[in-house]
């Protein structure tokens, strides 16, 4: 090959290798900047998303006696909310005075014991939702379960609520914490004005409404501190066998929850037949659930299902003998 020829190859190829590629060494610089740029953005863009609970397991323990324990989901126990104190504090406005029979919205303030906003990067869903309020007035004639929405502020929720009974109402929180993933629970009250009528209630297994029958099978006797079986069955009314049309409600056929007569706590019940592609009988449907109560006493177990797209909440009146 000629000087010439050497030089023609040299002006076609001047990086010294054949393919015709640089060597990554060689990148020029604006390729490097070009990289870096993307790169720091992809970082800050990073930081900027929204991350995690900032709290941890000890945000919600406390010292001292008396402090309510974190709770296995999966536990059907009797929760004493009111006899223990929570490491988490409850505070309730409502945009008005509350009124029998008129819609109101609330707003409920979460925090730590030490005074940390508790906000939705704060808490798990369970059963669809990250805040469940359990919510009764004092005649426990009137149950409602609530799901709030994150307010403005962090910590802040708000619900809307139509009290249908006089008297004062309690708000039992119940939710799972991130950092501990255990089920916790909070209490707090608000009043509706008005004279609380003295309601003697008679133990009931059975209730009849919207077109169907519902029955709480439950043993004989119940006794305080032994697991009890319940059966909780629905049929519709009338002769004619006609199929329930029950659907999941917050991930579960049906949803019991038990209150003992002073309101001191609750016991939040689902269903042994978790399989929701599996449902009951159309016909007959039953479901099983346990539940262990600690102290004798008057019981009311409301039971929630979803039938063909309406919510319907049942009331059950049961005895717990020493």
């Amino acid at each position: 090959m000629s000087e010439r020829e050497i030089d023609l190859v040299r002006s076609e190829n001047p990086w010294g290798h054949s393919g015709g590629k640089k060597p990554a060494s060689a990148l020029p610089w604006k390729q490097v900047a070009l990289i870096t740029v993307v790169a720091l953005g992809v970082y800050f863009a990073i930081r900027l998303m929204p991350t995690a609970s900032n709290l941890n397991h000890m945000d919600f323990r406390a010292e001292g006696k008396g402090m309510i324990e974190f709770c296995d989901p999966a536990n059907p126990q009797f929760i004493p909310v009111v006899a223990v104190r929570s490491p988490v504090q409850l505070a309730l406005k409502s945009s008005r005075a509350p009124a029998v029979n008129q819609p109101i919205e609330f707003t409920l303030t979460m925090q730590t014991s030490g005074g940390k906003p508790i906000g939705p990067a704060d808490l798990l869903v369970a059963h669809t939702r990250k805040l469940h309020l359990l919510v009764v007035d004092p005649t426990l004639g009137d149950y409602q379960h609530v799901h709030p929405e994150p307010g403005r502020k962090n910590g802040e929720w708000i619900f809307t609520l139509s009290p249908e009974k006089p008297g004062t109402y309690r708000v039992f929180a119940d939710f799972t914490p991130a950092a501990t993933a255990r089920g916790l629970y909070a209490s707090v009250d608000f009043e509706v004005p008005g004279l609380v009528a003295k309601v003697i209630r008679s133990s009931n297994t059975t209730w009849q409404g919207g077109g169907f029958n519902f029955e709480l099978v439950t043993p004989t006797l119940i006794r305080a501190g032994q697991v009890t079986d319940l059966k909780f069955r629905i049929s519709a009314q009338g002769t004619e066998k006609r199929a329930v049309p029950l659907q999941p409600v917050m991930d579960a056929f049906a949803h019991l929850v038990a209150f003992d007569e002073t309101r001191s706590g609750f016991a939040h019940l689902h269903p042994n037949e978790t399989d929701l592609s599996k449902p009951p009988d159309a016909v007959n449907p039953e479901l099983n659930f346990k539940i262990t109560i600690p102290q004798p006493g008057r019981y009311v177990i409301w039971a929630q299902v979803n039938i063909g797209g309406r919510e319907t909440f049942v009331p059950f009146w049961v005895d717990v003998l020493p």
